[in-house]
């Protein structure tokens, strides 16, 4: 099922927010820390693609060299976490790569199930046809984070294939015509695409999709080599002032990624404030069994690996680093008037220097 699309205090107008209500969140997020509780579960199954695509955060190709990892050393290594969760507490995120290029991803998807585990996947769509579609809903399949990087041109400009499009917009069909299915269709806003942003939406709007989420693209990976990607100062305000307009009806929901602090739009472009959660609720098992938080995070980050540490000791015991961030206060955010809000950004964002965060949207706006 999506989220509501009419709660109340819907940003677009006044929202209640002010020192306040940010104050007691900000006491939450401490509790949140201190508490740790896994909730989200990145599994990186391969680094393998079937698109090579411009901002590609991995780096990720079709002739990729490392293995991908084999399901039972990823199952071993999370089994025991039903000693201390309830099982369908836990999301696991199936991502790459493109998880679609293994080819007994539904096998993985049904034994994970079976263990009580809930579990989705994050796809380009390009090899998304209905026979995979009702193979990964038979294994139980619960979510999809499906990739569509503007209208044809630009999105195919962006993946890398002419046809990507095309195989995008069939497998939302797919998606969004399937009753209880949780899905968000993402959008990687860049130069080439932000001004086409009012299309897009209508176009999303006409095939039913009701949850969107907008993000920026980081210079990190491939991304940072390709200088046209990273908007521009005033191209930030034009589409967080999209976001806030495209948030007043309820045709569809349009939010922020939870990739930065954005200020005095916060609120207004996505339902609770900043929170880079991190090593906080989120953790990854990487395509080599590194265990770390979110996959885009910089492998410096590791906290250790599944062939030689447990992951649930890892999990309790370590990722210091990204529970007390007090580290962070250095650069442009030692002075920065808003850092308790912020507590130094995203953690994708922070190379193995650690010493600067390598673009602050705050900032530049």
């Amino acid at each position: 099922m999506t989220k509501k699309l009419n709660p109340p205090n819907r940003p677009g107008g006044k929202h209640p927010s002010n020192k306040f209500s940010q104050f007691f969140f900000n006491q939450f997020r401490k509790n949140e820390t201190r508490l740790h509780q896994l909730s989200y579960l990145f599994w990186e199954c391969t680094r393998r693609c079937n698109l090579r695509c411009l901002h590609c955060g991995s780096d990720c190709s079709a002739g990729s060299e490392t293995e991908d990892l084999p399901f039972d050393d990823f199952l071993g290594a999370i089994l025991p976490l039903k000693e201390v969760y309830k099982p369908e507490s836990i999301t696991v995120a199936i991502t790459g790569g493109e998880p679609l290029v293994r080819k007994n991803l539904s096998e993985c998807g049904r034994r994970l199930r079976q263990h009580g585990f809930l579990w989705g996947i994050v796809t380009n769509g390009y090899a998304y046809t209905p026979g995979i579609h009702g193979r990964l809903l038979a294994a139980g399949m619960g979510s999809v984070s499906l990739s569509l990087d503007g209208l044809e041109a630009s999105h195919n400009w962006l993946r890398g294939n002419d046809q990507s499009f095309n195989r995008a917009v069939d497998a939302l069909a797919l998606i969004t015509s399937t009753k209880h299915l949780t899905y968000d269709v993402i959008t990687c806003v860049n130069q080439k695409n932000i001004y086409e942003l009012e299309e897009l939406k209508a176009f999303l709007v006409s095939r039913n999709v009701r949850v969107w989420r907008l993000c920026t693209i980081a210079p990190i990976g491939r991304a940072a080599r390709n200088g046209d990607l990273c908007l521009s100062p005033g191209q930030l305000k034009y589409l967080f002032d999209f976001i806030v307009n495209s948030r007043t009806g309820n045709d569809i929901l349009v939010e922020f990624s939870c990739e930065s602090w954005a200020g005095e739009y916060e609120r207004r472009i996505r339902d609770a404030p900043f929170f880079c959660r991190a090593g906080i609720n989120i953790a990854s098992v990487l395509v080599d069994g590194s265990i770390s938080a979110c996959p885009n995070i910089n492998r410096s980050f590791v906290q250790g690996n599944i062939y030689r540490d447990l992951f649930l000791d890892v999990w309790n015991n370590r990722f210091k680093i990204m529970r007390d961030r007090r580290w962070t206060k250095t650069g442009i955010c030692k002075d920065c008037k808003d850092y308790r809000n912020c507590s130094g950004g995203p953690m994708h964002l922070r190379d193995e220097k650690k010493d600067a965060v390598l673009t602050c949207i705050y900032n530049r706006l």
